[in-house]
């Protein structure tokens, strides 16, 4: 459930600490008090995109938190896992949106986060419905999820999303394939002296710089001969006459004085590698020789590349995957009968195992209409609806779809003797807020979302059918937490926690507050909400309502 949601800066809201608890949580104040600011401030905690316009005036920056401490905490560590957030610690989520002129920050469990993160979670925790939220339930694929909810059809359905998925693909690519137009003699012929240019090449990807290489030395090879053997020459003369004079120098020091040996040691070992290196590079001047033919050879392999990298890529890897692509495309036009065929075949037998799967979730979906259509029609004569008619009619397809092979629509029939037609052709936004909340009601065991905010979807109701509405959302707050946002005293009667938002003036400035009303201050509260003034009828009936 929300515990605890702290609002700073945000329209007339100055500074909000509000700690909630479970059941039903009702919201009262009078029209333009800020009650939307709640509504407002939720939405933000759930992804909704921030406008800077929020920030209260006079301020720079907006913050709004949210802890929710979630008895089953699994899904959303997922999703958090899933992004690279931290997990939830002691089963509490913290939210917190940071809102300024110029930008807006979110953090979850104090990592930064995106929007979208925010969303995911938010899908998964709240369930919001304001005056305007009732066109998921006019939706027929919103309608036939609600059914395969109530019938525990998810697994199913999952298996048959599966194969249809891969019928589906398979179906568009044999149509691709039919749709395509046969390749023309010169497409054929273009593709074929391409594959044929690029396999009688013969390359391998890192081969250029080998031969680059080669080709260098070989082109150089005068040159190389000439500097080897300059090196080499030069080296001779120097051990031989240069350090050959100073090694004899050197054995007369060390007669007249033994102790500097070790300070000529270094000569010594300079004459042997200089040696070394004078027979290194005579070895390699001899090893080198002129080979125009070699050299021309190399000149045309380098030529080669040149040429084919100027027409299938930059690269060699780039003219090899051209060839590639070039030898399966060939190979696709001329087998194109032959893959149509085993492309047949394949999505053929896929769409009879989607058949198959599909004709299993029909028959669960047959099964469990009825049944929901009366769980409905109950709650809806509990709110008002004595002797209206309710029930799921279901269409089937030609083809089949991602959602199976046929669709639901809820028939709804609020006047007696009037035939039942679809819910959307018919309903009020009034008689459409008690039917959200009949099947609201009816999937109240198969609904996860833990917390339900319902704003003012009691506006366009009549009193004399509202305490059943408070008594519908009491009802769901035992398996949830509810936030109802009401102008009814019979639904705030029946909360288990009472708030009211108020408009103060101080200091010239106008803020909104929310606090607790408990005793006797509920008590005016809802006589306030009767309209009654300081009437003693109007107060018996507001004790009568907490009363009952």
């Amino acid at each position: 459930m929300l515990s605890l949601l702290k609002i700073k800066n945000l329209a007339l809201v100055n500074q909000l600490t509000w700690q909630l608890g479970s059941g039903l949580v009702g919201v009262t104040g009078e029209t333009g008090a800020g009650k939307s600011v709640i509504v407002g401030a939720l939405k933000l905690i759930l992804g909704e995109r921030a406008d800077k316009g929020l920030i209260r005036t006079g301020e720079t920056t907006c913050t709004i938190e949210a802890i929710f401490t979630l008895t089953d905490d699994s899904i959303v560590n997922d999703i958090l896992e899933d992004s690279g957030l931290d997990r939830c610690e002691d089963d509490q989520l913290i939210i917190k949106r940071v809102i300024t002129q110029t930008n807006s920050k979110q953090f979850v469990n104090n990592s930064p986060a995106t929007l979208a993160v925010l969303k995911k979670i938010g899908t998964e925790i709240v369930d919001l419905h304001g005056p305007h939220d009732h066109q998921s339930l006019l939706s027929t694929d919103r309608q036939l999820s609600m059914l395969d909810a109530f019938a525990n059809s998810e697994k199913k359905l999952s298996s048959y999303h599966q194969l249809w998925s891969e019928w589906h693909e398979k179906s568009l690519r044999l149509e691709d394939l039919r749709n395509s137009e046969r390749a023309t003699e010169q497409e054929l012929d273009i593709l074929k002296f391409q594959v044929e240019e690029i396999e009688n090449a013969n390359l391998k990807p890192n081969e250029e710089e080998e031969i680059e290489n080669q080709f260098s030395r070989v082109s150089n090879s005068s040159k190389l001969i000439e500097l080897s053997a300059t090196i080499a020459g030069t080296l001779e003369h120097t051990v031989n006459e240069a350090l050959g004079e100073a090694l004899r120098a050197a054995q007369e020091l060390q007669k007249l004085d033994p102790s500097i040996a070790d300070r000529l040691s270094g000569l010594e070992q300079a004459a042997l590698e200089l040696q070394d290196l004078e027979r290194e590079m005579t070895s390699y001047s001899s090893e080198l020789e002129t080979d125009p033919e070699e050299e021309h050879k190399l000149a045309q392999r380098i030529n080669t590349f040149e040429t084919l990298k100027r027409k299938y890529g930059s690269t060699l890897e780039a003219v090899i995957n051209h060839g590639n692509d070039a030898t399966a495309r060939l190979q696709e036009i001329e087998n194109r009968d032959g893959i149509l065929d085993e492309l047949q075949i394949e999505v053929n037998n896929l769409h009879k195992n989607v058949l198959i799967s599909g004709k299993k979730l029909t028959t669960t979906r047959q099964k469990n209409a009825p049944k929901l259509a009366k769980v409905i029609a109950t709650h809806l004569k509990q709110l008002g609806f004595k002797q209206a008619a309710f029930d799921l009619t279901i269409v089937p397809h030609q083809n089949p779809t991602s959602h199976g092979l046929e669709s639901i629509d809820f028939q709804f029939g609020p006047n007696p003797g009037e035939p039942l037609k679809p819910l959307r052709q018919i309903a009020s936004s009034g008689e459409i807020s008690r039917v959200m909340l009949a099947v609201k009601s009816s999937l109240a065991d198969q609904d996860a979302t833990p917390l339900m905010v319902f704003d003012e979807i009691d506006a366009n109701v009549g009193g004399e059918i509202a305490r059943a509405v408070g008594d519908k959302m009491a009802t769901l707050g035992i398996h949830h937490q509810v936030i109802s946002i009401t102008h009814f005293p019979q639904v705030a009667a029946v909360a288990g926690q009472h708030f009211v938002v108020e408009k103060h003036v101080e200091k010239g400035r106008t803020t909104s507050k929310l606090h607790e009303v408990t005793g006797k201050t509920r008590i005016e509260e809802l006589v306030r909400m009767l309209g009654g003034g300081d009437g003693k009828q109007a107060t018996a009936m507001a004790k009568s309502l907490l009363k009952n």
